[in-house]
């Protein structure tokens, strides 16, 4: 039996989740709604409070959408009642972060600033000029929009300059020495 699989899903306080066909789960919290269509599969059933997943039989890839479909309500149930956010550094001379009302403008040292609008249902904050938050209810869409932003100035090995996660270690390496 899949360990995470067969662990039920406890409904929070102030969190609705419906099940419609098609196994189209809708889950409402106070902070937002997120709905998803999971693999049709699997039966999610709703069981006093909790909601438990069960698959029809043991092949490989049955037990591998077991474990994920059970992780996916977890998550949008986590999404509704505390949120996800995610925290990038920038680090390096002269690179810096604005906002301009929904837009993140980001100076990186190219000849022009980079300006990356805030998809729907994602918010980012600024912490000084080089920490940025970003926050949302559905983990998937922040860890995108978290990466996209990585990606204008991924972090070198050098000097370290770039935007990196909070959480992130940069392997430094040792620069070229001079001729003797």
């Amino acid at each position: 039996m899949s360990r995470i699989g067969k662990m039920p899903v406890a409904i929070p306080a102030g969190v609705t989740v419906t099940i419609a066909e098609n196994n189209e789960v809708t889950v409402k919290g106070p902070k937002g709604t997120l709905v998803r269509v999971l693999p049709a599969q699997m039966t999610i059933k709703e069981e006093d409070g909790h909601i438990v997943v069960t698959r029809p039989n043991d092949l490989k890839q049955m037990k591998s959408l077991h474990g994920l479909t059970r992780t996916l309500i977890n998550n949008m149930v986590h999404g509704v009642t505390e949120g996800y956010e995610k925290v990038l550094e920038i680090n390096g001379v002269g690179y810096r972060a604005s906002k301009q009302g929904k837009k993140l403008v980001l100076s990186l040292g190219y000849s022009h600033p980079v300006e990356m609008e805030d998809p729907e249902g994602i918010e980012t904050v600024l912490d000084g000029q080089n920490k940025i938050t970003v926050k949302g209810i559905s983990k998937e869409k922040v860890g995108q929009y978290a990466a996209e932003i990585r990606d204008k100035r991924r972090p070198e090995p050098y000097k370290g300059k770039g935007i990196k996660y909070a959480d992130e270690v940069i392997r430094r390496k040792v620069g070229k020495t001079g001729k003797k």
